[in-house]
C-alpha cells in the first residue's frame, strides 16, 4: 500500500489564493456608462418611480381634460403629444434597464464563481483533513495491535 503524507497546514495555506470579494471586483471594473445604467435600473425599476409617472400622467391628462378651457395649459391634442413622448421615454428606458439587468447578472455570476472557488478550496481542505484522520486511525490501530501483542 502506497504511503500518503497529508499536507500540513502551512502547505495548505501556501496553496491558497487570496479570497476575493466579487462585489468589490465588479464595482472596480464598471465604466461610468455602466454605473449610469445601474443607477437608472435601480431607481427607475421601482414602484415609487412607477407611481410618480402614473400620478403625473393622470394629473396631466385630468387637468387638461376636465378643467375649464381657460385653465387648461395643454389642451387637446397636446396631451396626446405627452402620451407619445412618454411612450418614446419608455422605448429608451427599456434598453437601459436591460443593460442594467445584464450588469447585475454579470455581478451575480462573479459572486457564483467566487462561491465555487471557496467551495473548491473547502473540499480540498476537507479531503486533506479526512486523509489526516485516516492516517491517525491507521497509526492508532498499529499502536493497539502492538499493545495487544504484549
Amino acid at each position: 500500500m502506497e504511503s500518503y503524507k497529508p499536507k500540513s497546514l502551512t502547505e495548505l495555506k501556501a496553496l491558497r489564493k487570496p479570497i476575493r470579494n466579487a462585489n468589490i471586483v465588479i464595482k472596480q471594473n464598471l465604466s461610468t456608462l455602466d454605473k449610469v445604467a445601474l443607477w437608472i435600473t435601480n431607481n427607475v425599476g421601482t414602484m415609487g418611480f412607477f407611481l410618480l409617472v402614473f400620478i403625473w400622467t393622470a394629473v396631466w391628462l385630468g387637468w387638461n381634460s376636465l378643467m375649464p378651457k381657460e385653465m387648461r395649459f395643454d389642451p387637446f391634442p397636446a396631451f396626446v403629444l405627452w402620451l407619445f413622448i412618454s411612450n418614446v421615454l419608455q422605448i429608451f428606458l427599456m434598453p437601459l434597464i436591460m443593460i442594467g439587468q445584464n450588469l447585475q447578472s454579470d455581478h451575480a455570476e462573479a459572486r457564483a464563481e467566487a462561491d465555487f472557488e471557496v467551495n473548491t478550496k473547502a473540499e480540498i481542505e476537507i479531503e486533506t483533513i479526512l486523509m489526516h484522520l485516516e492516517n491517525q486511525n491507521k497509526i492508532i490501530m498499529e499502536i493497539l495491535e502492538k499493545l495487544d501483542k504484549k
